[in-house]
Formats: structure tokens, sequence, C-alpha cells
């Protein structure tokens, strides 16, 4: 695995001129219009990328982009792999794992979730703070000492400067932001009544089917993380008079796009 992480981020530093980026971004489903933000982009298709699988995923363009964002150099994945689509965790995660190999110190992460917390309204853009996962932890199996400790700590996941700087954009901005714990679980299908009202009761305040292995991952190689979830659906319980609808997460998830471009493009000025 070593050779194919090193391959991998041999191949994309030829493609960006042996350039550095401090952060990297992954954008999750309806988010990926950040990427058209991002100045003098050089785009590098997940098809052309060796050891990289296809992004199967609604809203997920399957595009590497480097290029200056906020004043920085960034590298944004537009699109991400999800143990859902069939994907080991090995595969899901591998990006990250690349991201090591090219130096890059920051990772933020972005999400569409439901929002299981009763004051979290469609188009709410949510901070995580922490997260609970009910993933396969993508580092069960052989660890890989070149990169980080067998027994990684998790006690904060979330980088607690970068949420300050955050909250204080937000603020200056007069942008509502939640801030609250997510939740991953396998997915495809959508969550019933009863495990939202489940998931609330062990504390989780959004959920969705992905990042939470990619926050891991990158923590584990000492990567620091920011991470955002756009609350698209509120997933309350009994009774419901709706169903959940895959394009309407999109069509959610597109209309607040431009708040978190906002927020992510801001933090980088700022760090």
């Amino acid at each position: 695995m070593l050779t194919k992480f090193k391959e991998t981020a041999t191949f994309i530093s030829e493609r960006i001129h042996g350039e550095i980026p401090e952060t990297a971004i992954i954008l999750g489903s309806g988010l990926g219009m950040l990427a058209d933000k991002i100045e003098q982009p050089i785009v590098i298709p997940y098809a052309t990328i060796p050891h990289f699988v296809r992004s199967t995923a609604i809203g997920h363009k399957g595009n590497l982009i480097f290029g200056t964002l906020g004043g920085k150099k960034v590298l944004a994945l537009q699109g991400r792999f999800h143990y859902y689509e069939g994907y080991s965790m090995p595969e899901v995660t591998y990006p990250v794992r690349v991201l090591h190999f090219l130096n890059v110190k920051n990772l933020f992460v972005s999400n569409a979730a439901g929002g299981v917390n009763f004051h979290y309204k469609i188009g709410d853009p949510m901070i995580i703070r922490d997260h609970i996962n009910l993933l396969p932890n993508p580092l069960i199996g052989k660890n890989i000492d070149e990169i980080g400790p067998r027994f990684s700590d998790m006690t904060r996941p979330y980088d607690l400067s970068l949420i300050a700087l955050a909250e204080e954009i937000a603020a200056t901005a007069g942008i509502r932001l939640q801030k609250g714990v997510y939740l991953a679980s396998t997915g495809p299908s959508y969550e019933t009544p009863a495990e939202y009202a489940f998931f609330r009761m062990i504390g989780a305040d959004a959920v969705g089917m992905s990042t939470i292995p990619e926050v891991i991952v990158a923590r584990h190689g000492g990567i620091r993380v920011f991470g955002m979830s756009v609350i698209t659906n509120e997933a309350y319980e009994f009774p419901v008079d709706y169903v959940n609808n895959g394009a309407d997460v999109i069509k959610a998830a597109n209309a607040a796009a431009e708040t978190v471009s906002f927020l992510f493009t801001e933090i980088l000025r700022k760090m």
C-alpha cells in the first residue's frame, strides 16, 4: 500500500508542478461548486489517477483540482468515495492517505446531512464539533507505522482553532451557524423514523453516510481537520408526512453551497 500511495502522490505532484498544497478540501454531495471558485485550476479527472476508484454518487463529479483559493494553494477533491458504493475502507480513504505523502497539513471536509436535531432547518450549515461512527473503522488491519500510531487519539478530531475561526467569520458576516455532532451510518437506504429518534437519543445532531472514515485517517496521519455539514432534510420522527429523496438532498445542498464556499474561502484567507 505504501508503494501505491507514493505512486499516486508522485503522479499528482508531477501534474501540479511539484507545488505543495497546504490544505485539501473534500467536497460532498451538491457542494462541488466550490471548485469553480478555485483560481488557475489544474483539473485531474479521478479516472486518470493511478489507484483511484470511480465516484458513482449523485452530485460527485470525480475531479481533483489544484489551484488558489483564499490566497492559499489548495487541492480540492470534487467528489468522494463511499462505503455504500461497495468500496472497501482502504479504497474509501485512499485519497486521504495520499494527502499525507503530498505534505498536506489541513483537511476541510463537507457533506450533506439530515438534521435530527429539532432546532435544525433545511439549508442550515453545521460545524462538525464531534462525531459518532457507525461505519467500520478504517484503521482496522495492519497499522501503517510510517503514517501514524497503532492507537490513534480521537479526543479532538476537529481542530478547535479552526472551529473558533469559522464562528468568528460567520458572526461578522451575519451567517446563522449550527454546531453539532455528525453521525455516519452505512447507507445507502435512508434511515427510518425510529432510527432518527435513536440517533438523537445517543447524541447526534445530524446524520449522513460519509466523512468520518476520512477524518479518522487524516488524524491518524497528523492532518488537522475542519468539517461542515449542510442540513438538507429535517430527519424527525413519527408521524412523518414526507419521504427522503436524493434529488431533493442535492437541491438543498446546492442552495447552501454558496455559504459553505464563503466560509471555507475566508477560513483559508485568515489561516
